[in-house]
């Protein structure tokens, strides 16, 4: 399994060699991603429209579009995201949104399933994309007790040889648990946002969290400790998961 390291992680650029799996949205991209990108040889983009919704700002869907077709054409990035923005726009308005994507950039985008697309929907993506996605599980679209069901999903996107990716997918015994192809994460960052330190003990990721009434006394070293935690359950990750 693919772990790929979400979040912003400018405070420990220095520490990204070329065998460590980024994603990264397109809202929080800037001049530093776009050095790093060449320097990675696992590299995930997510669109950040709903983030770019969420805050408040209005925007022409299609010269939003404009704007991350851009950045992936001038960066040469191989493996980017749907704006899965059904809920805002629809989802015939999304497919549109897909063809102008895949038009302008000259390759197939991983398109991001969600509920509201039903059964049928995922099979057809997995029919036509050899890597498709599920998405509401930071949401909670996608409840706990509905994870039972992801290894339907999992073994219908391999049935059609599709590899699939867990957006948002932190919790730890689940991905142990559910074969996705790859998950992406920010846990790495409540660490230093939360007060706890992060230990990789051979298997899996042991918190340590503060005492009570107590501050980290440097966030920034704290930060660089619990990304090359993380790191080191990514590469068991990759081998094991």
């Amino acid at each position: 399994m693919d772990l790929y390291l979400a979040g912003n992680t400018y405070s420990v650029k220095k520490q990204c060699t070329p065998d460590v799996a980024i994603l990264e949205s397109f809202y929080y991209a800037d001049e530093w991603t776009e050095e790093l990108i060449p320097e990675l040889k696992r590299f995930l983009l997510d669109s950040g429209a709903f983030t770019f919704f969420s805050a408040g700002k209005k925007t022409d869907w299609n010269k939003y579009l404009d704007k991350y077709v851009d950045f992936i054409n001038r960066n040469n990035v191989k493996n980017f995201f749907e704006l899965d923005i059904d809920c805002i726009i629809g989802y015939k308005a999304v497919l549109r949104l897909r063809e102008r994507l895949e038009y302008k950039t000259g390759r197939k985008c991983i398109p991001v399933w969600h509920k509201s697309r039903g059964r049928e929907e995922f099979l057809k993506m997995c029919d036509e994309y050899d890597y498709v996605a599920l998405g509401g599980i930071v949401s909670k679209e996608i409840k706990h007790d509905e994870y039972k069901y992801f290894p339907w999903f999992i073994n219908e996107a391999h049935k059609r040889n599709a590899k699939i990716h867990a957006l948002g997918f932190t919790n730890l015994k689940g991905i142990e648990k559910y074969h996705f192809d790859s998950v992406d994460s920010t846990s790495w960052t409540a660490g230093s946002r939360f007060g706890a330190v992060y230990k990789f003990d051979g298997r899996t990721i042991t918190t340590y969290r503060r005492c009570k009434g107590k501050k980290i006394s440097n966030p920034k070293e704290a930060a660089r400790h619990n990304f090359n935690e993380w790191i080191k359950f990514q590469k068991y990750a990759e081998k094991y998961l």
